[in-house]
């Protein structure tokens, strides 16, 4: 029994570098091939702690462009795909949304439509050696639109996508869909909430909110800081990827959340609360928090509702957000520390 080949896209990112080192530990039998363009999001330094493995293989590179994908599933023989690449930065996608589109809907369109014609001879008719070969498309709660006050998004909640980025990604999801229906692809797609942890990209919320902490910065939190998320330990989400990608049933969609909604203001309370005990200083680190004018089409509340992961697949969550913010800022401290000098 030879090493089964998977391709990984985007690996270099947050999520991907924390998915990378997990994946290759539990599942001696897989080769991982990770493509990543190593855009403002993506650090090779992530991934530092995998490059010893033989079985872990980096290669730069565009997933639109189609020649190198090519050349990478027959090269490696590639019998799975998850692809994690996007642009994902909001703010970025209302700036530029053409890189969003780009990057999100053709690449993603171009990794399945290889995967198609290396993996079927013709539409649900698969090559013999790749009967089991599947691609695993990872979205984002986004693609939902907002919420009111009350009720979380499930798996059947329609599409209303509201920025750019979140319009992308819906876009890449009809996609995975259409080769499912039309081709018969043995494709999955799970989409999370707000993810955190360690390895997330400086601008984010949490890490935004301890690096100014830190420098005795004003710390920004958009409009009136109470559009609420739901918080989900960025290993909690591997694993629940790492479930769906084995035993998820062809054609679903799996909703990964980490039931832990909380708004900015109380993101932010935490944080300097743990900080002021860690690092105190002569005031509060809470006396920095500043109000800043809210982001575009801010949506107000997004929450998931992980039921049909956790019933059907033995899902759950191992941290809290009380257990996994104190794993959070203490890597980010060490990350950090120079700053603290």
């Amino acid at each position: 029994m030879h090493n089964k080949n998977i391709l990984l896209t985007g690996t270099a990112g947050f999520i991907g570098s924390n998915f990378v080192p997990y994946f290759l530990d539990k599942y001696q039998e897989y080769n991982l091939i990770n493509l990543d363009l190593l855009t403002y999001a993506g650090n090779l330094e992530n991934l530092t702690e995998c490059e010893k493995s033989s079985r872990f293989k980096f290669i730069k590179g565009d997933i639109c462009n189609r020649e190198l994908v090519e050349f990478i599933f027959s090269e490696y023989d590639i019998s799975g795909v998850i692809h994690f690449a996007a642009e994902s930065h909001v703010d970025n996608s209302i700036k530029n949304p053409g890189v969003f589109v780009q990057t999100n809907v053709n690449g993603t369109f171009t990794l399945i439509d290889v995967a198609y014609k290396y993996w079927m001879n013709k539409p649900f008719d698969y090559k013999e050696e790749y009967q089991n070969a599947r691609f695993h498309h990872i979205s984002t709660d986004e693609v939902y639109g907002t919420l009111g006050e009350t009720g979380l998004f499930t798996e059947i909640t329609p599409y209303a996508p509201n920025s750019p980025y979140s319009a992308s990604k819906a876009s890449s999801d009809m996609l995975i869909r259409a080769y499912n229906e039309t081709y018969g692809m043995n494709t999955v797609i799970t989409n999370c909430s707000n993810n955190y942890g360690p390895k997330q990209h400086d601008e984010k919320l949490i890490p935004t909110i301890i690096r100014n902490a830190l420098k005795g910065n004003p710390i920004p939190i958009y409009g009136d800081g109470k559009n609420i998320r739901d918080w989900l330990y960025v290993l909690d989400h591997c694993k629940g990827i790492d479930l769906v990608y084995h035993i998820g049933k062809t054609g679903d969609v799996y909703n990964i959340g980490g039931r832990n909604e909380k708004t900015n203001l109380q993101i932010v309370d935490k944080i300097c609360t743990i900080l002021d005990k860690k690092i105190p200083k002569e005031t509060s680190y809470k006396e920095l928090i500043t109000f800043v004018k809210d982001r575009a089409g801010h949506d107000r509340r997004y929450a998931i509702d992980a039921t049909k992961l956790e019933n059907e697949l033995g899902w759950k969550a191992d941290e809290n957000f009380e257990t996994g913010i104190v794993k959070t800022i203490e890597w980010y401290l060490e990350k950090y520390k120079s700053i603290l000098k």
